[in-house]
């Protein structure tokens, strides 16, 4: 008998290693579609604790959170959350370059080409109007404003505790047949021919059995890699840090609507503001600068009142050889880990879950259904990592060995060819399975400096008509955001927390 025939034929019960963000959020996920269907067990330790800095979050989880009920006041609310319209970058094509990656859309596009190519024309012609005030979300970051409205629509993301955010996903889970066990994992049980996962043993002697095991195990991958041997496939020649060291400060600032990255001679800085204080942490490589000149260099330039000492992290980028394997499928940081530059952590989270729904083996494990989950895991960690990585290797910099071996570091075939594409006609293409809109690939590339040799002919148009319709999509966008209120003033209004939510996060 071969080893899948003697695979679970049918999934009944699913074990979750691991809590923190990825294991309430697959939790979630098959609670509420699957509740009737399936057992769900979470095995975590309070003894363990998360990485937590992952804060930021992109525009789809909006979605996953309407497909799971959630409210949005609600969750704001208790997960003391801000809104983000996109991430504003400092220095990285240069010393003093400054640029804001806004979500949402510039101007209008055409089945012919996209908007940018107008506005290249309007540049040849002599305009000196910055691209991103024809871009709703540029403005309203730029003028610290937000609002929610429709028609149109500000397109927008969150800050919030990854903490506070665990807990709140686990009051929920709970409420919906959730088992949760707390216990130290001591030893992954697996069957003698197949190498199937069968049980957790706990250290207090519980066993839990399982059909189905996710693995939320951080970078370690407990099941998917330390019991199964997956392997991992290395990306650190192409995302060269390697460190991070992270703390929270309060400030007394309002919180603005964007994450700000600064970059610095090693690697970068990261700010995200909620609602009662500011998660900060130095993102750097350890060839090039020292824990404790990290650790200074954070305590220095955040500013604000520290809550609790900074804490080190080891990241190392890369992804799983195989997302699932046999009958474990990993989330979070067990697949795969692209540095937190673009806010990608929790999404690959969700992308993971909501993938799982797709593929849940209800009939057991079938090896075309397992190699289509991991081929599509693959395609979008592979877009995420290009699409980071071209933030380094667009560098101009040449004030430290750091900035110098990003700038001549061989890249990805396949994000050498959008840079080249972009580089001589302003073409930019939305590949299946991308989680960046092509006006995403227009603010980084233009805002790390490239400017194309050409563009679109379809945009060589009647002079004084484009001039005559940039004028007034420009005063449409300045008079819709300048409707908008104060972030600050809509976030009190609309979902305040109490200073109370931060308990949790002082515990940690």
């Amino acid at each position: 008998m071969n080893q899948q025939s003697e695979a679970p034929r049918a999934v009944k019960k699913v074990v979750i290693a691991g809590g923190g963000t990825a294991g309430w959020m697959a939790a979630i996920a098959l609670a509420t579609n699957f509740r009737e269907l399936i057992d769900i067990t979470l095995v975590e330790s309070e003894e363990i604790g998360t990485v937590g800095v992952g804060e930021s979050t992109v525009p789809p989880l909006i979605n996953f959170h309407r497909l799971l009920g959630i409210d949005e006041r609600q969750f704001m609310t208790e997960c003391a959350a801000t809104f983000k319209v996109g991430i504003w970058f400092e220095d990285w094509a240069n010393i003093g370059d400054q640029y804001l990656h806004p979500f949402g859309q510039y101007g209008q596009p055409t089945l012919m080409c996209e908007f940018h190519n107008f506005w290249l024309r309007s540049v040849e012609n002599g305009s000196k109007v910055p691209l991103g005030e024809y871009n709703h979300e540029w403005m309203a970051g730029m003028q610290g404003r937000f609002g929610l409205r429709e028609n149109p629509r500000v397109y927008y993301a969150y800050h919030f505790d990854a903490a506070l955010y665990a807990r709140f996903l686990r009051k929920l889970c709970e409420a919906r047949g959730v088992k949760r066990v707390e216990g130290k994992i001591k030893t992954v049980r697996t069957h003698a021919a197949t190498e199937f996962v069968e049980a957790l043993e706990l250290h207090d002697g519980q066993l839990i059995e399982g059909d189905l095991f996710i693995d939320c195990t951080g970078f370690r991958g407990l099941l998917i890699e330390q019991t199964l041997h997956t392997g991992y496939e290395d990306w650190s020649h192409w995302l060269p840090c390697d460190s991070a060291v992270a703390f929270q400060t309060i400030v007394d600032t309002p919180p603005k609507p964007y994450t700000s990255c600064y970059a610095h001679t090693a690697g970068w800085r990261w700010n995200i503001p909620v609602q009662h204080r500011v998660g900060n942490g130095v993102v750097y490589c350890s060839r090039y600068m020292s824990d404790d000149e990290a650790r200074h260099k954070l305590v220095t330039d955040s500013g604000g009142t520290p809550v609790k000492e900074p804490w080190h992290i080891r990241i190392k980028a890369g992804r799983r050889r195989k997302a699932w394997n046999k009958n474990v499928v990993s989330m979070g940081l067990a697949s795969g880990f692209v540095e937190p530059l673009e806010s990608t952590s929790i999404h690959m989270i969700m992308s993971a879950a909501v993938r799982l729904l797709h593929f849940f083996p209800f009939s057991g494990m079938k090896q075309p259904m397992v190699d289509q989950y991991n081929d599509l895991a693959r395609a979008e960690i592979e877009h995420i990592r290009d699409f980071v990585c071209m933030h380094y290797s667009l560098t101009k910099r040449d004030d430290s060995p750091f900035w110098r071996h990003c700038s001549k570091m061989e890249i990805p075939d396949t994000l050498r060819r959008r840079i080249d594409l972009f580089k001589k006609d302003a073409y930019v293409y939305f590949a299946q399975g991308d989680l960046f809109t092509i006006d995403s690939w227009i603010a980084v590339m233009m805002g790390q400096g490239i400017n194309p040799e050409s563009y679109h002919h379809f945009a060589r148009v009647n002079d004084q008509e484009l001039k005559k319709y940039l004028a007034n999509y420009r005063a449409q966008v300045a008079q819709t955001v300048g409707a908008l209120p104060l972030h600050h003033e809509f976030v009190k209004q609309y979902c305040g927390a109490s200073a109370s939510a931060w308990d949790v996060t002082a515990k940690r």
